[in-house]
């Protein structure tokens, strides 16, 4: 694909991600269902990836390696986000947060809510799932050892989500006194979805970077790298219910 081709389909990627965050912030906040954000982000992610599957002529394999890698990540993802317990939470922390800000902005929450959560969420969905965007463009070259590197490299982050999401519900079922904050490098662990994800979509990013324009997909694991490194070093009550 040229240039321009390659800018109309971001381009268009970014505006149904918007789109698809627009409908469903209106729908949560009418139903007060705002927890149902953190579920959808892993879906939008897979779903970028879906819709670049269908409109790219690529290489087959590389395309089919890209899906199936992030849909295999998006969906324990979203099923363990969208729990009832998890939504619950996350209903609360939303709600909280925007009705806090919507008061000392003079907004109604619900404006709040579109403008600081879902139609960012939308634009940075977009930025991370540059590898499964860019990575699908090209036909040539195939996959080779750096790709296969990071498949390898994504399934391990799949992995080390996996065994997390068992040590957050031992964490969840402990004592409350049990529960010590941890310092350090051991932060990573303590949410093990910060490895996880950062090996995942360095893994995808690596299968895409074999490509000409799948190189400037860098961007994508860049900014999750920072902003996973600012969630570690700062204090979220959110670390408090899930073992992060």
């Amino acid at each position: 694909m040229n240039l321009p081709d390659i800018a109309t389909l971001l381009g268009l990627n970014l505006a149904a991600a918007l789109t698809v965050m627009l409908g469903l912030g209106i729908w949560a906040i009418r139903s007060d269902r705002m927890g149902v954000i953190d579920g959808a982000w892993p879906l939008l992610l897979a779903g970028l990836g879906a819709v670049t599957f269908a409109a790219a002529e690529g290489d087959p394999i590389r395309k089919g390696l890209l899906l199936w890698l992030v849909t295999l990540w998006a969906l324990p993802q979203a099923w363990r986000r969208l729990s009832p317990s998890a939504r619950r939470a996350a209903d609360a922390r939303y709600a909280g947060v925007a009705t806090t800000l919507a008061v000392r902005r003079g907004w109604r929450p619900g404006l709040a809510s579109l403008l600081l959560f879902f139609l960012p969420q939308g634009v940075l969905a977009w930025l991370t799932a540059l590898p499964v965007q860019l990575g699908q463009l090209e036909f040539m070259p195939p996959v080779g050892w750096i790709g296969w590197s990071g498949a390898v490299l994504a399934v391990v982050g799949i992995g080390v989500e996996g065994v997390g999401s068992l040590r957050v519900a031992a964490h969840r079922r402990a004592p409350a006194a049990e529960r010590a904050p941890l310092t350090g490098p051991a932060r990573w662990l303590r949410r093990p979805d910060y490895l996880g994800d950062l090996a995942v979509w360095w893994g995808l990013c690596l299968i895409a970077s074999e490509t000409g324009p799948g190189r400037w997909s860098v961007l994508g694991p860049l900014f999750l790298t920072f902003a996973m490194a600012h969630w570690a070093a700062t204090e979220n009550p959110r670390r408090v219910s899930d073992g992060g």
